[in-house]
């Protein structure tokens, strides 16, 4: 359908999960992907197939958490494509998933540089490509947790929480730009990151959930794709459970 056709994208965590899903369908829908993650054999594999397939891909490797690494994949998409009309903030981790009186300091720093860090880092130097464009659209994958808690993963839980109001706060910043912020909360999902965080969570998730099953990848990147392009066009400010009923308990 080309709901994104010649859309240029940056999309974070992209070599495999959800975010190599994100990749591949917004390549389907006719956008010019930058994928940027640390798994660079991963990533180039993933890119060089869709470039054979046809598609206009291209890796980048990048830590979220450099501010020069971010400088760097946004002026090789501005050199490469021109300008940059999408932002898809997916790098993130699960962590130690302990309490809080569990945790250790440096567990929490490595977290919250990647997955709070990382998203402010993106909006920081994103926004500035995006106003060139004349607008742009942001999505900031956070996670149901952002709204609701369980116990253990108190660091992963607090950043995602962060990262649903650094989303509401962008979106009132950059309304005057036209440039849109959303979220996406996902519930359990069917990924190498959900196999960190081992079989019996994911078993008591899946039986917390309504639907009694987890997401496949490309269910989230469907609603990832109907946020990032046109058709969302007076969607700013929100989030977008994709969670089969879990938040709705």
């Amino acid at each position: 359908m080309n709901r994104v056709l010649g859309k240029v994208t940056i999309i974070t965590g992209a070599a495999r999960g959800q975010g190599e899903a994100h990749t591949r369908l917004f390549a389907a829908e006719g956008a010019k992907v930058l994928m940027t993650d640390v798994l660079d054999a991963a990533g180039t594999a993933v890119a060089q197939q869709l470039r054979d397939a046809g598609h206009d891909v291209h890796y980048v490797h990048m830590d979220v958490t450099s501010e020069a690494d971010w400088v760097t994949a946004v002026a090789e998409a501005e050199r490469r494509w021109g300008r940059v009309d999408i932002l898809v903030n997916n790098a993130g981790i699960v962590g130690t998933m302990k309490p809080a009186d569990q945790e250790d300091l440096s567990a929490w720093n490595k977290l919250i540089s990647i997955n709070q860090q990382g998203v402010f880092l993106g909006i920081k130097h994103t926004v500035p490509a995006m106003r060139r464009a004349g607008g742009g659209s942001i999505v900031n994958i956070s996670s149901i947790n952002a709204a609701v808690a369980g116990p253990g993963a108190f660091s992963y839980q607090a950043s995602k929480g962060a990262v649903r109001m650094m989303t509401k706060a962008a979106a009132m910043e950059y309304v005057v730009d036209n440039i849109r912020v959303n979220a996406v909360c996902p519930g359990q999902v069917l990924t190498p990151m959900a196999e960190e965080e081992g079989e019996e969570s994911v078993k008591a998730f899946v039986a917390a959930t309504p639907m009694k099953r987890a997401a496949r990848s490309e269910e989230v990147s469907y609603g990832v794709l109907f946020l990032a392009c046109d058709e969302s066009s007076y969607v700013t400010g929100t989030e977008l459970y994709i969670d089969g009923g879990y938040t709705a308990q």
